[in-house]
């Protein structure tokens, strides 16, 4: 038994994917958004590279001075990478550099622990 069902026609393909480009068309980011987040991602490469530059010379120079080889280079290279994986962090989780790493506009605790307005009375 064979299907004598005509195959779908071409113009009816042609319809849909112009469809598709057009919602496509619709949908993509405007250039402004796709430059802030290449910013983003070249910000995070350089806070790791500045992070392991400056560990990596700090102790470079002090096995210099000290004559401790490689020692204090080593130290200060995994030392590097953990601040720059630090910042990185805090980066990406949209914390600054603000005393207790909040986030901004979130509220800081009060004394007791219990945020600004918790464990007050109403009265005062």
């Amino acid at each position: 038994m064979q299907d004598d069902s005509p195959p779908p026609s071409l113009e009816k393909l042609d319809e849909e994917l112009r469809e598709a480009q057009a919602k496509r068309r619709s949908a993509e980011a405007d250039p402004g958004e796709r430059g802030k987040g290449l910013a983003f991602a070249m910000r995070i490469g350089v806070e790791l590279v500045a992070a392991l530059i400056v560990g990596v010379a700090i102790g470079y120079f002090l096995d210099q001075w000290l004559g401790t080889k490689p020692w204090f280079l080593l130290l200060f290279f995994v030392l590097g990478a953990a601040a720059g994986f630090m910042n990185v962090f805090r980066v990406v989780g949209g914390l600054g550099g603000q005393v207790g790493y909040r986030k901004k506009g979130e509220p800081a605790e009060s004394e007791n622990g219990q945020g600004p307005d918790k464990g007050r009375d109403k009265d005062g």
